[in-house]
């Protein structure tokens, strides 16, 4: 029986990894299931999987919550406290799934138990890498690679070692603006950079995928997991989404892993790690497909990979000042007070403002963290005014 927690268990990949559960029937027992603010759905959740806890994020929501599972024995609390307890409660294997930097803490919580923890937040890693690495070490943890594309590295090395890989590279579908003009990107609409040509994703990784900033934090992430510099991860638009990561080897060998678009299938291969379970996920038909298109990314209409870069080489908190800024950038252009193309312009500005102190501790993370949301707001603010 292995004893499970899942955090961010009402977003997309909390979902699908609740999908997974059920499939996985009477082999896993639930400790904790930790949503934001949807309230129904945790409920409907922690009574199918009669979970041991159900905590939610918003505490104006916690009588709701007692209401819906009043009789069931699922213990019922709500707010951040209670989130980042849960995340601290023993269990062979947590999904860490809470989006941007609310994800840091719990997730760190998870890690000093010394279990699995299956990583589906990127911040954990972009924002504060060493901060997270030097605790799963300490830990004796294992952390799996939730991503798509890290989850495909991660089965496409195996057990070779590092130094016998080239490069890996890491594909990104282009997103709805792929083949757009600059003019098209500049007067962009929320709706229409919420429009993913092949995954189904939340709102703030959907506009991540449109301005590739998604593929920025990527390399970032890669560069953390992997122990490889910059220089060594490459990035290709594959639009298809069929293959999801290459590693290059030095003997000239490419291997890569294929699937379809379902995060279900990394998900699971984290789930059954180091064996495998059989999910219900569409099986890839390469014949349908017919002909896999490879494309370089557009330097010129797609800043943020090079945006990426930069924070990977400066270190110290410019990657926390880079996803902080990009974070406040995404709700900014949602709410409608920016423009598509003032997401980088807003991100570079605000990483050439603080750019790159040294950061030690979690505590530094945060305060980063915090400055670089400040600076964000302001410049959204010379932009209204």
């Amino acid at each position: 029986m292995k004893t499970v927690t899942v955090l961010g268990c009402t977003g997309s990949i909390g979902c699908s990894t609740v999908d997974l559960l059920h499939q996985a029937g009477e082999g896993v027992a639930v400790k904790a299931l930790v949503g934001g603010r949807n309230v129904a759905l945790l409920a409907e959740q922690a009574r199918a999987l009669r979970a041991e806890q159900a905590v939610i994020a918003d505490e104006q929501a916690l009588p709701e919550l007692k209401a819906l599972l009043a009789g069931t024995g699922t213990v019922v609390s709500a707010g951040r406290t209670a989130v980042i307890e849960a995340a601290g409660v023993p269990a062979d294997w947590t999904m860490a799934a809470i989006t941007g930097a609310a994800g840091l803490e719990p997730t760190l919580a998870a890690v000093r138990n010394g279990r699995t923890v299956a990583l589906a937040n990127k911040e954990a890693l972009v924002c504060a890498g060493d901060v997270m690495l030097r605790a799963v070490k300490e830990a004796r943890a294992t952390l799996l690679p939730v991503d798509s594309e890290h989850n495909a590295i991660f089965q496409a090395m195996a057990d070779r070692q590092t130094d016998q890989v080239e490069k890996i590279i890491l594909t990104a579908s282009g997103g709805p603006f792929r083949t757009a003009t600059i003019g098209v990107m500049e007067a962009a609409t929320p709706a229409q950079a919420l429009k993913h040509p092949t995954w189904s994703m939340g709102a703030k990784i959907s506009i991540d995928s449109a301005t590739m900033f998604n593929k920025g934090l990527e390399v970032i992430e890669a560069a953390r997991i992997f122990g490889l510099p910059e220089d060594r991860i490459d990035v290709l638009v594959h639009p298809q989404s069929v293959v999801h990561g290459m590693v290059q080897y030095t003997d000239g060998s490419l291997i890569a892993q294929l699937g379809s678009a379902d995060m279900r299938i990394p998900i699971a291969h984290c789930l059954a790690w180091p064996k495998r379970m059989a999910t219900t996920s569409p099986r890839l038909d390469l014949a349908a497909f017919g002909t896999l298109v490879f494309e370089a990314p557009d330097p010129v209409r797609f800043p943020a990979l090079r945006l990426a870069r930069q924070a990977l080489r400066e270190g110290g908190a410019a990657s926390t000042i880079l996803s902080a800024a990009n974070e406040i950038a995404v709700e900014a252009f949602l709410g409608g007070r920016i423009g598509f193309l003032d997401i980088p312009r807003l991100v570079e500005t605000v990483m050439n403002q603080l750019g790159a102190p040294a950061i030690n501790d979690l505590q530094a993370v945060l305060h980063w963290d915090s400055e670089a949301r400040g600076a964000a707001q302001g410049y959204i603010a010379k932009l209204a005014a």
